[in-house]
């Protein structure tokens, strides 16, 4: 699917949604883990998939999980309906990420409801590649693999949100899910701890494979078609270099895409990454002028039939493998 990419400013969430919000939020706090009007189950709604997964991972048989970006939906061209405005100020509890989404973080905003989880205040967000064609270069020491204790909810000036494509980040965070969803449903406080305790030696488990599979590589240097994968090149002590920048929206300029076929040259790049849900004619016109290949790095904002694997796990497993052969790792 070529879809354009495009950040929706909050004024998309239209003045008659924001009314909509208002009202419901009256009801809202009524409608906490106490209310949970579902069959028993806590009503959860989730921003989209990177949130989702968590909340059904470790939420397990205690909640039903509604999410706000539909499969097939790029995150940041979400425009909500009434529906999905009824549903948010409904909920019991609400999981987001605030700074992938405008239009979300607006309404959550407005919604009102007690339980409301911002995922990017459970880890520490740091800037990557801020600007057009940002590079980052992960040969830094000392990033620490355990919870960051300090520092959470600090948000630095143009921080990079795509915390979750990096696994320890990820395990950070669905502990911070886990405590909340123990603190909103105490009656089933004993499951979300084993739940979580679960993804948590996952993704320990992920991290352990990525960290193997990329420890000897004839090249560090990977480009993709935006800077989505900042820490995962940090994490992972690789270069990360994007067509465009964090923001999906900006276009390379002539000058970046003569510096990136300098880069392939120089580090030996055999590969040019583009995304399942984004439009792929900037990263084929680059690899066809320097005569590189494609394949798909996906960033996992949202699952489909075109992705490779069912659930984050499996994607971030693919994700693993073109690195891996695009990295030639020995």
């Amino acid at each position: 699917m070529n879809v354009r990419r495009r950040l929706i400013p909050t004024t998309a969430v239209t003045g008659a949604v924001i009314l909509g919000l208002v009202t419901l939020s009256a009801c809202s706090d009524a409608s906490g883990a106490g209310g949970k009007g579902n069959g028993g189950k806590l009503d959860v709604v989730a921003s989209f998939y990177p949130m989702q997964f968590l909340a059904e991972q470790i939420g397990g048989d205690h909640v039903t999980v509604n999410t706000l970006t539909k499969p097939g939906v790029e995150p940041h061209d979400l425009e909500l309906k009434a529906s999905q405005v009824r549903e948010l100020g409904q909920a019991d509890y609400v999981l987001y990420l605030k700074g992938i989404q405008p239009a979300v973080d607006e309404a959550i905003q407005q919604a009102g409801v007690k339980n409301t989880v911002d995922a990017a205040t459970l880890t520490k967000l740091e800037p990557h590649g801020t600007e057009t064609g940002g590079h980052d270069h992960g040969h830094e020491e000392g990033h620490a693999e355990e919870g960051h204790e300090e520092g959470h909810g600090e948000k630095e000036a143009g921080a990079d949100p795509h915390i979750w494509l990096d696994p320890v980040k990820y395990a950070e965070v669905a502990k911070g899910v886990g405590a909340s969803l123990e603190k909103a449903d105490p009656d089933h406080a004993a499951d979300y701890k084993k739940n979580t305790a679960e993804l948590v030696k996952k993704l320990d488990a992920l991290h352990a494979k990525f960290d193997q599979g990329l420890k000897n590589t004839s090249t560090r240097t990977f480009i993709t078609t935006h800077s989505a994968f900042g820490y995962l090149a940090e994490r992972y002590k690789l270069d990360q270099e994007g067509i465009s920048g964090v923001d999906p929206e900006s276009e390379p300029s002539p000058a970046r895409i003569k510096e990136l076929r300098d880069v392939a040259k120089e580090e030996k790049v055999t590969t040019v990454f583009f995304e399942t849900l984004a439009s792929d004619k900037t990263a084929k016109t680059l690899a066809k002028d320097a005569g590189l290949k494609t394949d798909v790095l996906d960033p996992l904002e949202g699952i489909t039939d075109k992705s490779k694997g069912a659930d984050y796990i499996e994607v971030m497993e693919s994700n693993l493998a073109a690195l891996k052969k695009a990295l030639g790792a020995k």
